[in-house]
């Protein structure tokens, strides 16, 4: 017998080879229907793979991001094998689980797949689906993996299976069809009732632009067709939200082949809404004690060296700047943390001088591959809202706090009121891929747990999800249409202060080393601007909006009087303009809503003669007629109420 604990802390004893499916049908028949996945001591595992010791069980359903995760995973392999079916010769790349549903690498070979095959390939998945194909893993050699997949001129798989270790390798068949894969999958296709094909793509096989360009087929499965239907309002919801299309109607930002792909340039309208934002965070940050420091876009390539960056993203960056001197290279900076650093060891430090809080909305360059570049969302250049605070150990929780604080006053002040926090920590199996001794990832590691746990935050831990110098902690947000954003960052930094060797003199008149923590509540401005675009439908918060009124006169009679109300409500800070089109009033009451500007003041003869405003609020309609200073009053009012909490 062997003991299988559950999430509650209890033991029950099983028969060794008892199956995850076996476990659910003993606790409810119910739970062994709902139940699509398993972890093993925190390991993925098939419902159907036999357990042969004593073990600690999680059982995931539909609910779970564990078991969408699986049930997409073998969603994924059913399109593969209708692919297989639809489409002889077609050879497969590699086909993941992805945030909402999977996709496909492949090779067509002579074949040619559009959009007016999605339906084709659908049906035959939902036909195979219908069969109830049992998924069944296996076990195998390398050998035999190699000849396997050889035999069916899988040369991706082959490749893969070569930097395989022997004996860490298994394959899913069902039905016809058999992939390379770890899994874990569900047992069979039947819980696979909708389908939807959603787009296709190119993609280089292993990310490589020198590599074959191959197909990538995105899809989509649920296990209910009502929410295939739920999922397709949502993105219908979402394509009248995306960021791109709204940038431009609201004049924000463009971008220009000239200027180079990836690199946004931002309009009056967009630079003057992103100045607000970085306006309101210097306000926060002044009273947190920020200094603002300024450094230059390149670095010399021996900073980035000492880093360790280059080590880790040099191939992978803009190639270095050559200058005359000869040997000297420069590069373009992928982010602030060293230029800081430097700035530290600029002047003696103290114990007196921490938390030393040094702030920076710094722009950075990371070269994206152009199939990976979307809107503000993925670009090339992008501008952090950078700090970086340089403290002594036992200052590490009180700093962590204190950052944890100005993101949720951001939050609040903005409406992202869904969020969640994820506590992301290196994978302790495969520790050589970070930077630093066992000891600080330890300490760095446990200053971010209890900090969540003394702000009583719940945070989700993600094993292997850590930066490479250290561990981190990311807020998601969901916006008004549930999708996730990863927004805000907070990490704590032990190895930057030993690699550029950064000291201060301690109480003891000893030198001892500062801790580090990096911290971006926007995360970058680009990026921070796309979601806010999308999850307010560009009708942003009134503080914030590029224009809070648009004064309308109802006649050309009272464009004077218009001038004189604009004039009066700039004296108060209040962002406008006057539409003085040649149109009717009607026209443009619904032009300006389309706009997205939060007030209409409509001015004709009554308000003329009475030094009033008749006021339209987006949403709320009609709230009838003030004088100019009590409109003024009560919109200065509202914005005092979003920022000033």
């Amino acid at each position: 017998m062997i003991k299988i604990t559950f999430p509650d802390n209890s033991v029950k004893e099983f028969e060794a080879g008892v199956t995850p499916l076996q476990i659910a049908q003993s606790i409810s028949p119910r739970l062994a229907r709902e139940v699509l996945a398993a972890s093993i001591n925190g390991q993925e595992w098939d419902l159907t793979r036999p357990v042969d010791t004593d073990a600690s069980i999680k059982l995931f359903k539909w609910e779970d991001p564990e078991g969408k995760h699986a049930f997409w995973h073998s969603s994924a392999h059913l399109l593969a094998e209708a692919l297989q079916e639809l489409y002889p010769g077609v050879r497969f790349g590699i086909g993941p689980a992805i945030e909402n549903g999977f996709y496909y690498d492949i090779d067509p070979g002579d074949n040619k797949l559009t959009s007016d095959d999605f339906a084709k390939i659908e049906a035959k998945m939902l036909e195979l689906a219908k069969q109830d194909q049992q998924i069944v893993r296996h076990d195998i050699s390398k050998a035999d993996a190699l000849k396997f997949f050889g035999d069916k001129n899988e040369e991706y798989k082959c490749e893969l299976i070569s930097e395989l270790e022997d004996g860490s390798i298994s394959t899913y068949t069902q039905g016809n069809f058999t992939d390379l894969c770890r899994g874990p999958h569900i047992p069979s296709t039947a819980p696979i009732k909708a389908v939807k094909i959603t787009s296709l793509a190119g993609a280089f096989w292993r990310g490589d632009e020198k590599r074959k360009q191959l197909v990538r087929v995105y899809g989509i499965t649920f296990p209910k067709k009502a929410m295939l239907d739920e999922y397709l309002a949502l993105l219908e919801e979402a394509k009248k939200r995306d960021h791109r299309k709204l940038g431009k109607e609201m004049e924000l930002f463009a971008f220009s082949s000239k200027v180079g792909a990836g690199l946004p340039l931002w309009l009056p309208k967009g630079a003057a809404l992103r100045d607000r934002l970085e306006q309101f965070l210097r306000k926060i940050q002044k009273r947190y004690g920020y200094l603002q420091v300024i450094t230059p876009h390149i670095g010399n390539k021996q900073l980035y060296v000492t880093s360790g960056h280059y080590a880790k993203y040099g191939k992978d960056s803009f190639q270095p700047i050559h200058t005359p001197e000869e040997g000297e290279e420069y590069l373009l900076k992928p982010m602030n943390c060293p230029h800081h650093c430097e700035i530290f060891r600029a002047l003696p430090r103290s114990y007196r001088d921490l938390p030393l809080r040094l702030a920076e909305f710094g722009t950075v360059y990371r070269y994206e591959q152009s199939g990976e570049l979307h809107g503000l969302t993925r670009v090339r250049g992008f501008t952090q809202d950078d700090a970086h605070i340089f403290c002594a150990p036992e200052q590490i929780k009180d700093e962590f706090l204190k950052v944890m604080d100005i993101i949720l006053y951001i939050f609040k002040a903005l409406k992202f009121e869904n969020y969640e926090a994820q506590i992301s920590l290196r994978d302790p199996e495969h520790k050589e891929k970070y930077i630093g001794s066992d000891e600080n990832w330890h300490k760095a590691e446990q200053a971010i747990i209890e900090a969540c746990a003394e702000k009583g935050i719940n945070a989700r831990t993600e094993l292997g999800e850590a930066a490479f110098y250290g561990p981190k902690l990311d807020f998601m947000v969901k916006d008004a249409i549930g999708r996730r954003w990863q927004l805000g960052t907070i990490q704590v930094d032990y190895n930057l202060p030993e690699r550029f060797e950064l000291e201060y003199t301690g109480a003891d008149n000893a030198k001892h080393r500062p801790v580090m923590i990096h911290r971006a509540p926007f995360g970058s401005m680009e990026r921070f601007v796309a979601v806010l675009l999308e999850h307010t439908a560009g009708h942003f918060p009134l503080w914030l909006a590029p224009e809070q009124a648009v004064i309308i006169p109802v006649s050309d009679k009272y464009l004077d009087y218009a001038r004189k109300v604009a004039s009066e409500l700039e004296e108060a800070d209040i962002r406008l303009e006057i539409d003085d089109r040649n149109e009717t009033l009607g026209r443009k009451i619904r032009d300006n809503q389309l706009r997205r500007i939060p007030y209409m003041l409509i001015v004709g003869e009554k308000e003329a003669e009475n030094g009033e405003v008749s006021v339209r609020k987006s949403g709320e309609g009609d709230l009838g007629s003030m004088k100019i200073a009590t409109f003024a009053a009560h919109l200065t009012q509202e914005v005092n109420q979003m920022i000033n909490q």
